[in-house]
């Protein structure tokens, strides 16, 4: 088996020239693409129409390969966008393609799989059903790849939304959760239990959202209005994968945590120089992904910060473009996936990181 990662650069949203001419070259087979993960210069927000005008064009390129229509493109392919490219961040997008021709070796390298929940009814929607259901999928998603909880680094979700019905007669005694923020929290909270990061005796509807201390360090969760069932993609090292990448992960105690990037690095055998990667060592960074917030309670490290009251500038604006500068700085490479908001991602006020690396030779990062 065998993963291996294309990094593409969009000059908008809409452009995907750069896979088409790798298509074109023989260089991927569409019929290969798991997934496609991508930054585009939208508000990041829920009326942000950059994902969509992305996925749109993906959908329009890679439906004749793969004999569907565009629309049904994502049935095949797991597409995530995460609109706010703040600061210095590059618009990009990551094709993964799997080859599952057998590799024997001793060695773990870059293993990916993807699965999808059942559909969701609206009210299960941030509360202990979505838990339970993101956690059984992750779960068999561990097991296909045959990997233990130690192996997993990262694991990308995008949650469902289900529309809520117009129905007078279907009025629930508990409010509607049926929203980005409760789809997100309670996406990552079966990730973690998945992981064994929590226990299912923590877990109950009143804590989501409200339990800080409860979270995944490898849960990456947006959500999708309209959505109806979520799509999960779980990254590991493994057994029977071509050592060509691996991925590690480590976790942001706040969004100023540098030492949690260099912990990340040293993993995957890059030592920065002076505090940054050298050219050669960061042209083996081929993904780097983070979650961000700006801390709800006001402050960092002591110190009152204004991303909540600002009303020129969005805190998401604010949170992504401190975590995408650090990250881009530590790396020296622009091309960084940072979302927001982190609900139970992380602990409050700080965030998951995960960086995928070409392997140096002899280094193994399992």
């Amino acid at each position: 088996m065998r993963t291996q990662v294309h990094r593409f650069f969009s000059s908008s949203p809409a452009d995907v020239s750069g896979l088409a001419a790798a298509i074109a070259a023989g260089e991927i087979e569409p019929q290969q693409i798991v997934a496609i993960l991508g930054k585009t210069e939208g508000n990041g927000a829920i009326n942000d129409f950059s994902r969509g005008l992305a996925i749109m064009a993906l959908g329009r390129l890679l439906g004749p390969s793969l004999d569907c229509t565009a629309e049904e493109i994502e049935d095949r392919i797991v597409l995530s966008f995460s609109g706010g490219t703040e600061g210095v961040t590059c618009p990009h997008y990551l094709v993964f393609t799997v080859d599952e021709t057998p590799a024997p070796g001793l060695e773990k390298g870059l293993a990916l799989a993807v699965g999808y929940t059942r559909s969701f009814a609206p009210e299960e929607v941030g509360r202990l059903p979505m838990i339970l259901e993101t956690a059984r999928v992750v779960r068999g998603l561990q097991s296909q790849l045959e990997v233990s909880a130690d192996d997993v680094h990262l694991v990308q979700v995008k949650g469902a939304i289900p529309p809520i019905p117009v129905d007078p007669e279907r009025q629930l005694a508990k409010e509607w959760r049926c929203d980005m923020a409760w789809s997100r929290g309670a996406s990552a909270l079966g990730v973690a239990l998945a992981l064994g990061e929590v226990t299912g005796d923590a877990l109950h509807d009143e804590m989501i959202n409200r339990d800080w201390t409860q979270f995944s360090a490898r849960a990456s969760v947006s959500a999708k209005p309209a959505l109806l069932r979520s799509e999960i993609c779980l990254f590991a090292n493994a057994s029977g994968w071509v050592a060509e990448y691996q991925i590690a992960h480590g976790v942001m105690r706040d969004i100023l945590d540098t030492g949690a990037i260099y912990q990340v690095l040293g993993a995957l055998g890059l030592e920065p120089i002076n505090g940054q990667l050298s050219k050669d060592a960061s042209a083996r960074v081929l993904g780097a992904f983070a979650k961000s917030d700006a801390d709800p309670r006001g402050s960092v490290r002591g110190r009152r910060h204004t991303m909540w009251t600002d009303g020129d500038i969005s805190d998401m604006r604010h949170s992504r473009s401190v975590v995408s500068s650090l990250l881009s700085g530590v790396l020296g490479e622009s091309a960084v996936y940072v979302s927001t908001r982190a609900e139970h991602q992380g602990p409050l006020g700080g965030g998951p990181v995960a960086i995928i690396a070409r392997r140096a030779h002899g280094r193994d990062c399992s």
